[in-house]
């Protein structure tokens, strides 16, 4: 675990803008700098980052967050991966493990020696590339230009067993076993992982080497060779061909999700360069979250065959928990016995693109699946749908989809919807009761909200329980416990990181383009806050006069304690006094 107060200071050592500036050219637009949004296309720029908040707004889409957000979203990176990438950028080390940072620092020193080395061989793999005429021939018989092998920086292995003895000195170490370059026999030789195949390096957010994948040239197998799982490479985390599709996902808002790493390159040569591959695993749910962190749509294209459609009901299984309402997950088939690779090629581009756009949606797909098992003809088949629907059902998180599903399996089972739920265990959707509209100063929790979010520490100033019930009151009550936990004044960047996973974190995020332009110096926020908390304290005494003028009316001054007498003699002459001014 990385420590939240490491956290908090990458956020104060970054700046923003020059973080952001590095991606999408900024221009100066009064207090804050502006660009079209990278996260969906605009020809008016409405993306706002702020210098002096530390975060970033589209008034178009409502993109928002943080240097640790921008990272994230951009690059496609994890949490933890994006706080390492900001904390080198400032020129710090993470401390993952408190109790162990010896230890973290001697695993940080060998985890970069591992990443030179995979650097290393990929360098020696792209220089036989050049001096191998075979793997020369092989390429262009697959139609792959020079340009597209440097842009994925494809290589070769030569046919020797020990070939990569020539680059590395240690080439018997414990470390080299490490790196997945090599192997160990039975009988105890060491020798080259990869021999005689074509290489595609794997690589992560950073741009550093991971892993690699090697397709043998002539007939054999296996057809893919890949890294094993490395203190570098995790199979289920990484996708290849990810950082080449940057651009490509963004344009298409539309990410490609094919099984060989020669499809993608294929499909790259063909101009479909938002395709990315598996690495010689099944899809996982790690792997379709990193996707819709980028894109809306995301669509799996595999073989027609009785393989392809195993790997997409995989796919399907590890995409329910990842899905989200105002996302896209569909499924292609192509006709067999095409791969992507030998479709684009004799189909051309426009028939591929045309299959992807008319993809089966996942719901039609995991219906039209779970209809294929059961005798839908048979009150025995119908009761068995729902039954295998069920497991599922309960993985999908997102209410409107899970509805849908809901709906349609009620249509095809006879059953109605009700029953449906009730024999999935689940519990139909239930909109939440409306909250009582405030009695008075309706604008007042907002106002004290604006000025939260310039200086989040007033929070703690708040007497929280007199303001009326809104979703205003319940982001205050988020930030006040949160400021808190953190023992010190935040900036409102730090705030946003400390209540990421917050129920209430997309809700402050889409109040945030109300205050972007607010141009208040420390004097003011605090004179407006303090006008604000007189006008809270007003309200509440005239709520509270009015209810034991209620109480006199009804039972005379007989009906009032003598403390409450007191307080209504003293809330009477208040307002009288206010009644002369």
């Amino acid at each position: 675990m990385i420590p939240e107060s490491f956290i908090q200071d990458v956020l104060a050592r970054v700046d923003i803008v020059d973080l952001i500036d590095k991606y999408v050219p900024l221009k100066k637009a009064g207090a804050n700098y502006m660009a079209c949004c990278p996260f969906h296309n605009e020809k008016t720029p409405s993306f706002t980052v702020s210098p002096g908040k530390q975060f970033y707004h589209c008034f178009g889409c409502g993109a928002h967050g943080t240097a640790i957000g921008f990272l994230m979203e951009y690059q496609g990176m994890g949490f933890v991966d994006a706080v390492r990438e900001l904390a080198a950028s400032v020129g710090i080390q993470v401390p993952e493990d408190r109790g162990h940072q010896g230890g973290s620092t001697e695993q940080g020193s060998r985890l970069r020696r591992l990443s030179e080395r995979m650097g290393e061989a990929q360098a020696f793999y792209k220089a036989a590339l050049k001096k191998s005429e075979r793997a020369a021939r092989y390429l262009k018989s697959r139609g792959l230009s020079d340009e597209v092998a440097e842009r994925f920086g494809m290589g070769y292995a030569p046919e020797g067993w020990q070939s990569l003895q020539a680059v590395f000195v240690d080439y018997g170490s414990s470390e080299m076993l490490a790196t997945g370059l090599v192997i160990d026999s039975e009988n105890g030789r060491r020798h080259d992982r990869f021999r005689d195949r074509i290489i595609f390096p794997i690589i992560n957010a950073r741009g550093e080497v991971i892993g690699f994948g090697g397709r043998i040239l002539d007939q054999g197998e296996p057809k893919y060779l890949n890294s094993p799982e490395t203190p570098l490479f995790e199979k289920g985390r990484e996708l290849f061909g990810l950082p080449q599709a940057r651009q490509a996902l963004r344009d298409e808002n539309c990410a490609i999700v094919v099984e060989g790493y020669m499809d993608v390159v294929a499909l790259a040569q063909h101009g479909v360069g938002n395709a990315v591959a598996t690495l010689g695993t099944a899809t996982t749910p790690t792997h379709v979250q990193k996707l819709l962190r980028q894109v809306d749509r995301v669509v799996f294209c595999f073989d027609g065959d009785a393989a392809g459609r195993k790997a997409a009901a995989k796919a399907m299984d590890n995409t329910l928990e990842a899905l989200a309402d105002n996302k896209t997950v569909a499924f292609a088939f192509l006709p067999e016995p095409e791969d992507p690779d030998s479709f684009i090629r004799k189909a051309g581009k426009e028939a591929f693109t045309r299959l992807i756009a008319q993809a089966t949606p996942l719901s039609d797909f995991l219906l039209r699946a779970l209809s294929a098992r059961c005798d839908l003809t048979t009150s025995e088949g119908k009761a068995r749908l729902i039954a295998e629907a069920k497991p599922l059902l309960l993985r999908v998180s997102v209410p409107l989809l899970r509805l849908q599903l809901v709906k349609r399996l009620a249509e095809a089972s006879d059953f109605s919807q009700i029953e449906v739920e009730r024999l999935c265990g689940i519990r139909g959707y239930v909109p939440p009761a409306p909250l009582k509209a405030a009695r008075h100063a309706p604008s007042l929790a907002r106002a004290l909200l604006r000025l939260v979010l310039q200086k989040p520490a007033l929070a703690a100033r708040i007497p929280l329980a007199q303001l009326p019930a809104s979703l205003e009151r319940q982001i205050l009550e988020t930030i006040a416990r949160a400021v808190t936990d953190l023992s010190f004044a935040p900036s409102y960047a730090q705030l946003r990181e400390q209540l990421r996973g917050d129920l209430q974190e997309r809700a402050l995020d889409a109040l945030a383009g109300e205050w972007m332009d607010m141009k208040l110096e420390d004097a003011d926020v605090e004179n407006e806050f303090q006008a604000a908390l007189s006008r809270l304290e007003a309200a509440v005494q005239d709520e509270e006069f009015k209810r034991l003028q209620t109480q006199v009316r009804e039972f005379g001054m007989s009906g009032l304690s003598e403390e409450e007498k007191e307080r209504f003699r003293h809330l009477a002459h208040r307002n009288s006094k206010k009644t002369s001014a």
